[in-house]
């Protein structure tokens, strides 16, 4: 076979073995996503749209910094857990369930507690007492999710881990289809249940959780019981699995808790530039979890090629999850650029915040491309074992750089929401370019070695 023919093929390959796990983790990041836009496009049909999806927003905010952060404390299994799969040491990667799940259960509690006595931060903030008091309901019940969300999040990352990812998305899938069920019922009333209005769709999603818990455990059990049998954590387990864990955290906690920092801010305006803020964010995340589905694919491939003592097919994997990734979010910025009145009446049919949403959407297809080179990154690193570089980028270009200029162009050039969105922009900018060049530098070394 010629040379260049050989290439080809290497390459289809290469891209047919990523696409078999990214896809099934992107649908899985979709689906996980989708119960955020599920609760707000449902609770946007009660009588007062704005304040209802406001509050639901602001409270879901508050509740996602410390939960994503606490699912980011675990993402070091993706690492831990490939290398050893690559390496195939399964008993080690059944110490690192273990040591996930001892994690989880040691942050549940104190998380539902930190949540709870920070309520008083959104009157502190300056959100209004109309959008503050429901959001509060809300959040004192979905807080409650946060123990079942960490004992899912262990269990998803084994799966991924051993390259066993079909259950994930099925879970997700048909606890979404719970999810739905339960906000039709809860939130208006329907078939003789108390008509509960935003606090039923918090209660809706916390038994969807227990649903996405139980059946990843039952995967585990079907796919590899003797992962369940011996569940004893390994001291050095949870060292090593904190050490990756904690930039790993950070780096997901410094761009949520930027974004909830944007929605408290516009809380601050006026209902309509939140419920705009809040349409266009759900759009944007939307979007994101695909890279992000594909970035934990980067994960694990990378890590697992390591493991088998493979670098250049690990530098292989990171390049073509970052094509793959590219071609997504050029398609999703075309969508916000030709569909963005279609995406805002989904939600609501006040003009007003239509009308914003189309302009707070432009901003968003501007930065997609950005946002997905900054996640895949961050993941084909990740499966290095490199999780502090992209915690350095997060940190600097979204808090010492995009939210300081997003709120002077918002407050003291009085541009609203437009301004905040502006600064977003410019910080995933930032941050897509400098980790493009880390991994591409990183890429180079390990091949090199």
């Amino acid at each position: 076979m010629p040379q260049d023919l050989h290439i080809r093929d290497t390459r289809a390959d290469t891209i047919r073995a990523m696409l078999l796990i990214a896809i099934p983790l992107a649908f899985a990041e979709l689906g996980w996503m989708s119960m955020y836009v599920v609760d707000n496009i449902m609770v946007g049909h009660l009588p007062d749209s704005a304040v209802a999806i406001g509050a639901a927003s602001v409270g879901g905010a508050l509740f996602s910094a410390f939960a994503i952060g606490g699912i980011g404390l675990m993402s070091g299994l993706d690492t831990l857990i490939s290398q050893a799969y690559g390496a195939k040491n399964l008993p080690e990667a059944h110490r690192l369930l273990a040591s996930g799940l001892t994690l989880a259960a040691g942050l549940s509690l104190p998380m539902v507690g930190i949540i709870l006595a920070l309520t008083p931060v959104l009157g502190v903030l300056g959100v209004e007492p109309a959008i503050r008091v429901p959001a509060v309901g809300f959040l004192r019940i979905l807080v409650w999710s946060m123990p079942v969300l960490l004992v899912y999040t262990a269990f998803r990352r084994y799966l991924q881990g051993i390259h066993y990812v079909r259950p994930v998305t099925f879970a997700l899938v048909t606890s979404n289809l719970v999810n739905v069920l339960g906000n039709w019922l809860l939130i208006y009333g329907h078939w003789g249940a108390p008509a509960l209005g935003i606090r039923g769709s918090a209660l809706s999603t916390v038994i969807a959780r227990i649903y996405l818990a139980a059946a990843l455990v039952l995967a585990v059990r079907l796919r590899d019981p003797a992962a369940l049998h011996d569940l004893r954590p390994d001291r050095d387990g949870i060292v090593a699995l904190f050490r990756l864990g904690l930039p790993a955290a950070l780096t997901i906690g410094f761009e949520v808790a930027v974004f909830n920092t944007t929605t408290a801010l516009a809380a601050t305006l006026n209902p309509v530039s939140l419920a705009a803020h809040t349409i266009a964010l759900n759009a944007a995340s939307v979007t994101f979890m695909v890279p992000l589905g594909i970035s934990s694919a980067a994960a694990v491939s990378v890590g697992r090629a390591l493991g088998a003592g493979d670098r250049r097919r690990a530098v292989d994997a990171g390049w073509t999850a970052l094509r793959i990734a590219v071609v997504f979010e050029v398609a999703a910025a075309l969508a916000f650029i030709v569909v963005p009145r279609q995406i805002a009446w989904a939600y609501t049919r006040d003009a007003r915040v239509i009308s914003l949403s189309v302009r707070l959407l432009a901003i968003a297809a501007f930065f997609q491309v950005f946002d997905g080179l900054q996640t895949v990154a961050t993941g084909a690193l990740r499966g290095m074992g490199d999780t502090r570089t992209p915690m350095t980028w997060n940190l600097v270009c979204y808090w010492v750089i995009g939210l300081p200029f997003g709120c002077w162009l918002c407050f003291v050039l009085h541009w609203g929401a437009v301004g905040l969105w502006d600064g977003l922009c410019l910080a995933l900018v930032l941050t897509g370019t400098g980790l493009l060049w880390t991994w591409s530098a990183s890429s180079k070394r390990i091949k090199d070695t």
